[in-house]
């Protein structure tokens, strides 16, 4: 039985790339229910040229030109899937760094029947990232991977690449309305905003572009920074303000027992201590909520929680002892300081770590027993509708 399936190349520029593209993907999708939808957004004769060369396709070519470009490549993406005449899509870079004869390997994974998304990975077990080219952009990739899982780890759990362009999505399991596309990274679009999504990988050696220039450039990072704040700012801004009010209580703290007489250097431990259970607290109910269930006990949360923090305060009051003695700054204004930069590494070690769902260790072959009642689960369920992506 064929599947039906739909082929979506959002193109700028990529003339010279489209015959070798379509005759490669019309060749790995030989015998089967397909077709091709590029969505143009280009500038030159990218259009025209899909056009000659469909007159010639081994499958059926299509294209939409877009005369406004709105939302960048994911919105062209977004175009595609709603106009495509398969419910099965696989989507693809025209720049033929995603290597079209994979597409087959990922019909093939999704025919399992236990998969909505299959990715094409650059970073699991049999994948290459050679094609970024250099180490720095290397770098930058791993770093982004690396920040956009800590931001999304429950529903990116299961993802080693969630910033790649190369993937099959079940166009029956994604709401299409709810999509806001903003850049390149339409995937995590689909993934974060989609409850419930199961992720299946194949490995992928990303290629060299065959023909064109890359459109990444600092402005497309900014575009992604400014996306990831919109998809996952909720997350982030509640860590933040209980961490502010945690912050303000530790401040509080020391203010009132140094004003008593008590050093500075114990009003700092003891103001850390109280405020480490009371963020924990705070935390669990408002800002991890949506990842107790998966994750490990609550008294294994707390541990590592407590110690992580306490390994922090440890390493944070001396530098704020320095800053007093060698700038001779004031302890409170020192504290505050080293309270700001330990934000970023907290939240990174608690979504990361302390909340990692507890499948992630079962696969590396750690076995947790599940107790949740049934009124946990449904609670469970509320806490994460309520803790959907937020926007800006």
């Amino acid at each position: 039985m064929s599947i039906a399936v739909t082929v979506i190349v959002p193109t700028f520029n990529e003339r010279d790339n489209v015959a070798e593209l379509v005759e490669r993907t019309a060749a790995a999708l030989e015998g089967r229910d397909a077709e091709i939808l590029f969505v143009d957004d280009s500038a030159d004769d990218t259009e025209a040229e899909i056009l000659r060369v469909a007159t010639t396709a081994a499958v059926p070519v299509r294209v939409i030109h877009r005369r406004v470009n709105s939302g960048g490549l994911g919105g062209a993406v977004a175009a595609g899937l709603a106009a495509a005449g398969g419910d099965v899509c696989v989507v693809m870079d025209g720049d033929l760094q995603h290597p079209p004869e994979l597409i087959v390997t990922m019909l093939d994974r999704f025919a399992e029947g236990d998969a909505d998304v299959v990715a094409a990975s650059r970073y699991v077990g049999g994948g290459d990232s050679a094609g970024l080219g250099t180490a720095v952009r290397f770098g930058v990739s791993r770093a982004s991977t690396w920040l956009t899982k800590a931001m999304f780890p429950r529903r990116l759990a299961a993802a080693t690449d969630p910033m790649t362009g190369f993937f099959l999505v079940d166009r029956r399991r994604v709401d299409l309305a709810v999509l806001r596309p903003k850049g390149f990274k339409i995937l995590l679009e689909i993934l974060a905003r989609t409850d419930g999504l199961r992720i299946a990988e194949v490995p992928m050696a990303f290629s060299e572009r065959h023909s064109g220039t890359s459109k990444a450039s600092v402005r497309q990072g900014a575009t992604f920074l400014a996306h990831l704040a919109r998809l996952r700012f909720g997350k982030m801004s509640r860590f933040a303000v209980i961490g502010a009010i945690g912050a303000v209580a530790n401040l509080g703290i020391m203010w009132a027992l140094t004003t008593a007489g008590l050093p500075y250097v114990w009003a700092a431990i003891i103001g850390a201590e109280v405020t480490i259970v009371g963020n924990f607290l705070l935390q669990e109910r408002f800002v991890f909520g949506d990842m107790r269930r998966d994750a490990r006990g609550v008294w294994a949360r707390f541990g590592a929680s407590f110690t992580f923090n306490n390994v922090e305060a440890a390493l944070r009051i001396p530098v704020m002892v320095l800053m007093v003695e060698t700038w001779h700054i004031s302890s409170v204004v020192a504290t505050a300081i080293s309270l700001v930069v330990a934000f970023f590494a907290r939240f990174l070690f608690h979504s990361l770590f302390v909340y990692a769902p507890r499948r992630a260790r079962a696969a590396a072959g750690v076995e947790e027993p599940t107790t949740d009642t049934a009124a946990q689960r449904i609670v469970a369920a509320i806490d994460a509708e309520a803790m959907r992506p937020g926007e800006l």
